[in-house]
């Protein structure tokens, strides 16, 4: 149903977009290893900046992924500059 975490590069690759899908949701279809998923994720901009980099750090270290930690400091910078 919805977009695996583990080795997508949605979850390791530009933290920016990880977390604009976050602050904005994401309502596009999207092909990963030759499966497309259509689910929708709900806009979460009511989270505050630690939040938001402590989920998205989770997944990016977690379920086998070795990606880097992302930071309240990132997320604040992304969210500033967000425009919708």
């Amino acid at each position: 149903m919805n977009p695996p975490l583990i080795n997508t590069p949605y979850v390791l690759g530009d933290k920016t977009t990880l977390v604009k899908i976050v602050l904005n949701g994401f309502k596009e279809d999207v092909e990963i290893n030759g499966k497309t998923y259509s689910n929708n994720m709900t806009p979460h901009a009511e989270l505050k900046d630690r939040q938001i980099a402590d989920v998205l750090t989770y997944v990016r270290k977690s379920f086998g992924n070795k990606a880097s930690p992302v930071t309240a400091v990132e997320v604040k910078k992304i969210r500033a500059s967000n425009k919708k």
